[in-house]
């Protein structure tokens, strides 16, 4: 289990998470929601040690990860998609997803199973990265992150700028990755449709708050979308 309690963080003199507290637990898929500029992202950057927080805990199975670089969240067993896939466009698919072995032992071979959640990446090995439409780097990039194993996997913002058919199919292996393979998923999301279709659980962000919360059962009956829509 993911365990944030009581984040805070400040750009300059400005005040971007206030008192921030989540869980994210193994097997199911929580996504966070929220407008433009309420702190999703700096948030998802403190989870991942890319910003360093002012005040709060974060655990990871119980591990504290305030003060850990970025590498040993990784090696703890998290899983990063940032926002805009910055995968290598120069790299060749392949390497890319060498890239998310990095820190394994020389030698150790893509995981199989990769190519049989994003069947294209087999296909395109030998291209560019640069050379994939929006959605095929987008499969890549969740790919990459997915290539050490992790057991919590965070993904910012993965239907941006994507076609339909590649959105119903990355809200497949999320999905799949929950229910079948018991992954803790913390999905930061803005098409709300894909969100409340795959959500076990919900958070509603607003001017760094947590505003509201729940299971998704719920976000239907309390009319969650009226508080994200623009």
């Amino acid at each position: 289990m993911l365990k944030v309690q009581d984040l805070h963080q400040y750009y300059g003199g400005s005040h971007i998470l206030r008192g921030v507290s989540l869980t994210a637990e193994a097997s199911k898929v929580t996504v966070l929601l929220g407008r433009n500029g309420v702190g999703k992202t700096t948030l998802l950057k403190c989870l991942m040690g890319l910003v360093p927080i002012r005040q709060g805990a974060i655990e990871w199975n119980g591990l504290a990860l305030p003060g850990r670089a970025t590498y040993e969240r990784v090696r703890a067993g998290i899983g990063f998609v940032p926002q805009g896939r910055e995968i290598f466009a120069r790299l060749s698919v392949e390497d890319n997803l060498r890239m998310g072995l990095a820190y394994k032992s020389a030698g150790t071979p893509i995981p199989a199973d990769l190519y049989e959640l994003f069947p294209v990446l087999k296909q395109m090995l030998h291209r560019r990265g640069g050379d994939l439409s929006g959605g095929q780097q987008q499969q890549l990039a969740i790919a990459r992150a997915l290539a050490p194993g992790p057991k919590l996997l965070i993904l910012d913002e993965p239907t941006e700028g994507i076609q339909p058919s590649i959105i119903k199919e990355i809200g497949r292996v999320i999905s799949m990755l929950a229910k079948e393979r018991g992954m803790a998923i913390l999905l930061c999301e803005q098409y709300y449709d894909f969100a409340e279709e795959l959500a076990d659980a919900y958070l509603v962000m607003e001017r760094g708050e947590v505003i509201a919360h729940g299971p998704g059962s719920e976000m239907r009956e309390k009319n969650i979308r009226s508080l994200v829509a623009i």
